[in-house]
């Protein structure tokens, strides 16, 4: 039964889409005229895009390495351990790789004020910084409990 159906449904519906099959074959084949370029305009058009996917693909890697370059020469600084994808991306680069100015102003901004303050002047800004209220009360506290604790301990206190 499904099949009287379908041959009588079927047939006439692809009747009515047959107009449409016309139409895909006047369509060219050639995708350089689907373009409206002729064949030789057509190679030169793709053989332009290839180059500026190939020079793009080479400007990323470029960028990628100098990142990995930072993260390994902030590796270097901080003691921190090597990471075996910084050491690929620089090896598959090569050593032609430069770190940015503008990133090296920035680390070596960063790597004097953390000597200014491991300094001994830097010290001296932090103690002004203490609270030295704070401090005094810590340390009367600190001592009472010790006394406290030493005469539980000792008989003759």
């Amino acid at each position: 039964m499904a099949f009287m159906i379908k041959a009588m449904v079927g047939n006439p519906l692809k009747g009515m889409m047959g107009g449409e099959e016309k139409e895909e074959e006047a369509a060219p084949k050639d995708p350089a005229a689907a373009a409206g370029m002729t064949r030789e305009e057509y190679e030169e058009y793709q053989k332009q895009l290839v180059e500026e996917k190939m020079e793009r693909d080479n400007d990323f890697l470029h960028k990628k390495a100098e990142r990995a370059t930072l993260r390994v020469c902030l590796r270097d600084k901080y003691r921190l351990p090597k990471s075996e994808q910084d050491n690929n991306m620089l090896d598959m680069v090569g050593d032609d790789v430069d770190v940015p100015e503008e990133l090296l102003k920035m680390v070596d901004e960063d790597a004097t004020e953390e000597e200014e303050k491991d300094s001994i002047m830097g010290q001296f800004q932090n103690i002004q910084n203490m609270d030295m209220d704070q401090i005094k009360e810590k340390a009367s506290a600190t001592l009472t409990e010790m006394k406290g604790k030493a005469e539980e301990k000792c008989s003759v206190m």
